[in-house]
Protein backbone atom coordinates (compact mmCIF):
# COMPACT_ATOMS: atom_id res chain seq x y z
CA UNK A 1 0.00 0.00 0.00
CA UNK A 2 2.98 2.59 0.69
CA UNK A 3 4.96 1.65 -2.34
CA UNK A 4 1.42 2.66 -4.05
CA UNK A 5 0.49 5.67 -2.62
CA UNK A 6 3.26 8.23 -2.77
CA UNK A 7 3.64 7.74 -6.77
CA UNK A 8 -0.36 7.95 -6.58
CA UNK A 9 -0.70 11.38 -4.19
CA UNK A 10 2.16 13.01 -5.78
CA UNK A 11 0.70 12.28 -9.74
CA UNK A 12 -2.77 12.86 -8.56
CA UNK A 13 -2.12 16.31 -6.97
CA UNK A 14 0.31 17.42 -9.09
CA UNK A 15 -1.94 16.72 -12.04
CA UNK A 16 -4.69 18.62 -10.36
CA UNK A 17 -2.98 21.88 -10.63
CA UNK A 18 -1.93 21.11 -14.35
CA UNK A 19 -5.25 20.17 -15.16
CA UNK A 20 -6.69 23.39 -13.18
CA UNK A 21 -4.70 25.94 -14.96
CA UNK A 22 -5.11 24.25 -18.48
CA UNK A 23 -9.03 23.89 -18.30
CA UNK A 24 -8.75 27.54 -17.18
CA UNK A 25 -6.13 29.17 -19.22
CA UNK A 26 -6.47 27.62 -22.61
CA UNK A 27 -10.24 26.05 -22.21
CA UNK A 28 -12.03 28.95 -20.17
CA UNK A 29 -13.74 27.10 -18.44
CA UNK A 30 -13.47 28.13 -14.74
CA UNK A 31 -15.53 28.40 -11.46
CA UNK A 32 -16.81 25.22 -9.41
CA UNK A 33 -17.18 22.94 -12.96
CA UNK A 34 -13.18 23.17 -13.19
CA UNK A 35 -12.33 21.43 -9.97
CA UNK A 36 -14.57 18.59 -10.53
CA UNK A 37 -12.97 18.27 -14.14
CA UNK A 38 -9.80 18.83 -12.96
CA UNK A 39 -9.80 16.33 -10.05
CA UNK A 40 -11.74 13.78 -12.53
CA UNK A 41 -8.54 13.94 -15.15
CA UNK A 42 -6.11 14.28 -12.04
CA UNK A 43 -7.14 10.96 -10.55
CA UNK A 44 -7.89 8.75 -13.84
CA UNK A 45 -4.37 9.73 -14.44
CA UNK A 46 -3.16 8.49 -11.09
CA UNK A 47 -4.83 5.05 -11.16
CA UNK A 48 -3.20 4.47 -14.93
CA UNK A 49 0.43 5.22 -13.82
CA UNK A 50 -0.04 3.27 -11.05
CA UNK A 51 -2.89 0.51 -11.53
CA UNK A 52 -0.18 -2.56 -11.76
CA UNK A 53 0.50 -1.75 -7.74
CA UNK A 54 -3.17 -1.74 -7.00
CA UNK A 55 -3.70 -4.72 -8.43
CA UNK A 56 -0.72 -6.64 -6.52
CA UNK A 57 -2.29 -5.28 -3.32
CA UNK A 58 -5.08 -6.61 -4.07
CA UNK A 59 -4.07 -9.82 -4.80
CA UNK A 60 -1.64 -10.06 -1.66
CA UNK A 61 -4.17 -8.58 1.01
CA UNK A 62 -6.97 -11.03 -0.12
CA UNK A 63 -4.39 -13.77 0.91
CA UNK A 64 -5.19 -16.06 3.57
CA UNK A 65 -3.01 -17.53 6.20
CA UNK A 66 -2.00 -21.18 5.12
CA UNK A 67 -3.21 -20.31 1.30
CA UNK A 68 -0.56 -17.91 0.08
CA UNK A 69 -0.01 -17.80 -3.73
CA UNK A 70 2.23 -15.09 -4.06
CA UNK A 71 5.50 -14.79 -1.57
CA UNK A 72 5.96 -10.84 -1.83
CA UNK A 73 5.84 -7.78 -3.84
CA UNK A 74 8.14 -9.20 -6.96
CA UNK A 75 6.68 -12.61 -6.81
CA UNK A 76 2.82 -11.42 -7.50
CA UNK A 77 4.30 -9.35 -10.38
CA UNK A 78 5.79 -12.16 -11.77
CA UNK A 79 2.95 -14.74 -11.28
CA UNK A 80 0.23 -12.52 -12.54
CA UNK A 81 2.42 -11.92 -15.90
CA UNK A 82 3.04 -15.25 -16.26
CA UNK A 83 -0.40 -17.13 -15.98
CA UNK A 84 -2.95 -13.81 -16.64
CA UNK A 85 -2.31 -12.80 -19.70
CA UNK A 86 1.59 -10.47 -19.47
CA UNK A 87 1.28 -6.93 -19.32
CA UNK A 88 -2.54 -6.68 -19.98
CA UNK A 89 -2.94 -9.11 -17.04
CA UNK A 90 -1.63 -6.12 -14.62
CA UNK A 91 -4.76 -3.71 -16.23
CA UNK A 92 -7.67 -6.54 -15.39
CA UNK A 93 -10.35 -3.92 -14.08
CA UNK A 94 -9.04 -0.51 -15.06
CA UNK A 95 -12.47 0.43 -17.07
CA UNK A 96 -14.14 0.14 -13.70
CA UNK A 97 -11.31 1.53 -11.79
CA UNK A 98 -11.68 4.48 -14.26
CA UNK A 99 -15.17 5.08 -14.28
CA UNK A 100 -15.52 5.12 -10.52
CA UNK A 101 -12.23 7.42 -10.07
CA UNK A 102 -13.74 10.14 -12.04
CA UNK A 103 -16.66 10.85 -9.77
CA UNK A 104 -14.46 9.51 -6.51
CA UNK A 105 -12.05 11.97 -7.37
CA UNK A 106 -14.29 14.71 -9.07
CA UNK A 107 -16.55 15.15 -6.28
CA UNK A 108 -13.72 15.17 -3.89
CA UNK A 109 -11.96 17.93 -4.91
CA UNK A 110 -14.92 19.66 -6.39
CA UNK A 111 -16.43 19.08 -2.60
CA UNK A 112 -13.36 20.04 -0.64
CA UNK A 113 -12.54 23.22 -2.97
CA UNK A 114 -16.73 24.15 -2.58
CA UNK A 115 -16.62 24.12 1.08
CA UNK A 116 -13.26 26.24 1.51
CA UNK A 117 -14.69 28.90 -0.69
CA UNK A 118 -17.59 29.23 0.97
CA UNK A 119 -16.14 28.91 4.59
CA UNK A 120 -13.43 31.54 3.43
CA UNK A 121 -16.43 33.59 1.78
CA UNK A 122 -19.16 33.75 4.48
CA UNK A 123 -17.39 33.06 7.76
CA UNK A 124 -13.57 34.28 7.37
CA UNK A 125 -12.70 35.44 10.78
CA UNK A 126 -14.03 31.83 12.26
CA UNK A 127 -13.15 29.70 9.75
CA UNK A 128 -9.97 31.15 8.25
CA UNK A 129 -6.11 32.48 8.80
CA UNK A 130 -3.49 34.87 7.25
CA UNK A 131 -1.49 32.64 5.13
CA UNK A 132 2.18 32.65 6.18
CA UNK A 133 3.87 33.84 3.54
CA UNK A 134 1.10 36.18 2.47
CA UNK A 135 -0.73 38.08 5.40
CA UNK A 136 -3.07 39.54 3.30
CA UNK A 137 -4.74 35.91 1.84
CA UNK A 138 -7.03 34.04 4.28
CA UNK A 139 -6.58 30.32 4.36
CA UNK A 140 -8.33 27.81 6.24
CA UNK A 141 -7.86 27.04 9.90
CA UNK A 142 -6.44 23.36 10.26
CA UNK A 143 -9.19 21.43 12.03
CA UNK A 144 -11.24 23.16 9.17
CA UNK A 145 -9.19 21.82 6.68
CA UNK A 146 -9.75 18.33 7.98
CA UNK A 147 -13.24 18.80 8.76
CA UNK A 148 -13.95 20.04 4.96
CA UNK A 149 -11.18 16.67 3.85
CA UNK A 150 -13.09 14.53 5.48
CA UNK A 151 -16.77 15.85 4.27
CA UNK A 152 -15.29 15.68 0.72
CA UNK A 153 -14.32 11.98 1.45
CA UNK A 154 -17.35 10.58 2.42
CA UNK A 155 -19.09 12.44 -0.37
CA UNK A 156 -17.15 10.88 -3.19
CA UNK A 157 -17.22 7.60 -1.25
CA UNK A 158 -20.89 7.55 -1.01
CA UNK A 159 -21.22 7.89 -4.83
CA UNK A 160 -18.86 6.42 -6.71
CA UNK A 161 -18.73 2.88 -4.01
CA UNK A 162 -20.88 0.10 -6.25
CA UNK A 163 -18.31 0.79 -9.20
CA UNK A 164 -15.03 0.40 -6.51
CA UNK A 165 -17.00 -2.94 -5.36
CA UNK A 166 -16.70 -3.82 -8.97
CA UNK A 167 -13.20 -2.66 -9.53
CA UNK A 168 -12.26 -4.89 -6.33
CA UNK A 169 -14.01 -7.99 -7.90
CA UNK A 170 -12.89 -8.02 -10.92
CA UNK A 171 -9.00 -7.20 -9.50
CA UNK A 172 -9.25 -10.64 -7.55
CA UNK A 173 -10.35 -12.38 -10.37
CA UNK A 174 -9.57 -16.31 -10.77
CA UNK A 175 -9.11 -15.91 -6.95
CA UNK A 176 -12.68 -15.52 -6.44
CA UNK A 177 -14.73 -18.72 -6.57
CA UNK A 178 -17.27 -16.99 -8.90
CA UNK A 179 -14.84 -14.89 -11.24
CA UNK A 180 -16.90 -16.32 -14.43
CA UNK A 181 -19.10 -14.05 -13.31
CA UNK A 182 -17.22 -10.87 -12.88
CA UNK A 183 -15.51 -10.71 -16.45
CA UNK A 184 -16.91 -6.78 -17.29
CA UNK A 185 -18.40 -3.86 -15.49
CA UNK A 186 -21.89 -4.29 -16.37
CA UNK A 187 -22.21 -8.06 -15.70
CA UNK A 188 -19.95 -7.63 -12.66
CA UNK A 189 -22.30 -4.87 -11.28
CA UNK A 190 -25.34 -7.22 -12.15
CA UNK A 191 -24.31 -10.01 -10.84
CA UNK A 192 -23.64 -8.35 -7.46
CA UNK A 193 -26.89 -6.75 -7.43
CA UNK A 194 -29.48 -9.66 -8.07
CA UNK A 195 -27.08 -12.09 -6.03
CA UNK A 196 -26.84 -9.71 -2.84
CA UNK A 197 -29.03 -6.70 -3.79
CA UNK A 198 -28.33 -2.86 -2.78
CA UNK A 199 -27.40 -2.94 0.85
CA UNK A 200 -25.50 -6.55 1.25
CA UNK A 201 -24.19 -6.04 -2.19
CA UNK A 202 -23.31 -3.06 -4.48
CA UNK A 203 -22.74 -1.25 -0.60
CA UNK A 204 -21.62 -3.75 1.42
CA UNK A 205 -18.58 -2.87 3.42
CA UNK A 206 -19.45 1.05 3.23
CA UNK A 207 -19.67 1.59 6.60
CA UNK A 208 -16.27 0.40 7.04
CA UNK A 209 -14.46 2.53 4.42
CA UNK A 210 -15.65 5.46 5.53
CA UNK A 211 -13.45 4.31 9.15
CA UNK A 212 -10.53 4.63 6.25
CA UNK A 213 -11.46 7.09 3.58
CA UNK A 214 -12.79 10.04 5.79
CA UNK A 215 -9.47 10.44 8.08
CA UNK A 216 -7.40 9.61 5.08
CA UNK A 217 -8.79 12.47 2.53
CA UNK A 218 -8.84 14.85 5.32
CA UNK A 219 -5.44 14.43 6.19
CA UNK A 220 -4.46 14.28 2.43
CA UNK A 221 -6.39 17.98 1.42
CA UNK A 222 -5.05 19.23 4.64
CA UNK A 223 -1.74 17.99 3.68
CA UNK A 224 -1.06 19.44 0.48
CA UNK A 225 -2.94 22.76 1.88
CA UNK A 226 0.09 22.76 4.40
CA UNK A 227 2.80 21.98 1.85
CA UNK A 228 1.56 24.73 -0.78
CA UNK A 229 1.91 27.14 2.23
CA UNK A 230 5.07 25.37 3.01
CA UNK A 231 6.42 25.58 0.00
CA UNK A 232 5.08 28.87 -0.97
CA UNK A 233 3.22 27.86 -4.10
CA UNK A 234 -0.09 29.34 -5.15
Amino acid sequence: MMVRIFPYGAIQFMAFDKYKKLLSKKLGISGHIHRLMAGSLAGMSAVICTYPLDMVRARLAFQVKGEHRYTGIANAFHTIYLKEGGFLGFYRGLTPTLIGMAPYAGFSFFTFGTLKSLGLKHFPEMLGRPSSDNPDVLILKTYVNLLCGGVAGAIAQTISYPLDVARRRMQLGAVLPDSDKCVSLSKTLSYVYNEYGVKKGLYRGLSLNYIRCIPSQAVAFTTYEFMKQFLHLN
